[in-house]
């Protein structure tokens, strides 16, 4: 008994020990369900919610953009009208909307100082914009994100979609091309956004979806324009040769025109673009 005495005791004052730090550090309260609640609620407060695509497709697309200023009879500068450089606007004849789809007034007026939109599709520096933006100038000037200006000439032209390419005579030292999508994988209700220079104030960019696909509408000229994407993302004189650009800032066309039943040079909610794979074609771009 003498040797198991001091285990015996050993195993007392391992049990006081344990009685003691149970006395002195209780566990924890279970938790109710507001201790749930509040702990959610501060866990999803301190969560930055991620950016929207939008703001990642203006992103993507921005370094690509172009604005264009032609001076000459016969120029027009806008999706239905003209508008003059500098942030003025000076409204023109609406576009033409002339066939089944697209009931409105017709004429592509001329303006004398041209505003359009145009964007970087290739290394080579080749700027995709519509064919009625250049039409008949006398000059051309474009000016690139980083601000680097330079005239301009009409390389090619494709009249039968309303489309032009201009290249440089002074482009700048690095060309950032924009990365071209695939029209045919957007459906109706796909995002859709336009981004160019409306009225004069560049670099503006405005949100929709795809309203329509396959729609037609022929120009002053008599030229039926077919297989257009319909979109209802804001356009406006100066928009013209602007790209329109879906969820991944990826280029999926041209924008060309809008349609307004009445004499107002105005966005509706109706507006067209020529799918990127028919206008490539004039910069000789892949189809796919």
């Amino acid at each position: 008994m003498r040797r198991s005495t001091p285990f015996g005791l050993g195993i007392v004052a391992a049990f006081i020990a344990i009685f003691l730090f149970s006395v002195i550090s209780p566990p924890p309260k279970p938790l109710g369900r507001g201790d749930v609640a509040q702990a959610i609620a501060s866990a999803l407060a301190s969560v930055t919610p991620a950016p929207p695509f939008s703001e990642f497709a203006s992103q993507a697309v921005e370094p690509s953009l172009v604005v264009i200023q032609t001076v000459g009879a016969g120029s027009s500068a806008a999706p239905g009208g003209s508008a003059a450089p500098g942030g003025s606007a000076a409204p023109g004849n609406p576009a033409v909307p002339g066939s089944s789809a697209t009931p409105g007034p017709s004429g592509l007026g001329a303006a004398d100082n041209g505003l359009g939109s145009g964007v970087v599709v290739d290394a080579a520096g080749d700027i995709l914009t519509c064919l009625h933006v250049v039409d008949g100038a006398t000059s051309i000037k474009v000016t690139f994100a980083d601000g680097t200006t330079s005239s301009a000439q009409i390389a090619s032209t494709q009249p039968a979609d309303d489309i032009a390419v201009l290249q440089a005579d002074n482009p700048p030292s690095k060309i950032v091309p924009a990365v071209l999508g695939n029209p045919r994988g957007v459906q109706v209700g796909s995002e859709a956004y336009v981004i160019g220079n409306p009225f004069g104030l560049t670099g503006s960019f405005s949100a929709g979806v795809v309203s329509g696909l396959n729609r037609s509408f022929t120009l002053a000229n008599g030229t039926q324009l077919v297989g257009l994407i319909q979109v209802d993302a804001a356009i406006n004189p100066g928009n013209s040769g602007g790209p329109l650009v879906n969820r991944a800032g990826q280029v999926i066309g041209i924008v060309t025109g809008i349609v307004n039943p009445t004499s107002q040079n105005v966005f509706i909610g109706i507006g067209f673009a020529v799918p990127i794979d028919v206008a490539g074609g004039a910069a000789g771009l892949p189809p796919d």
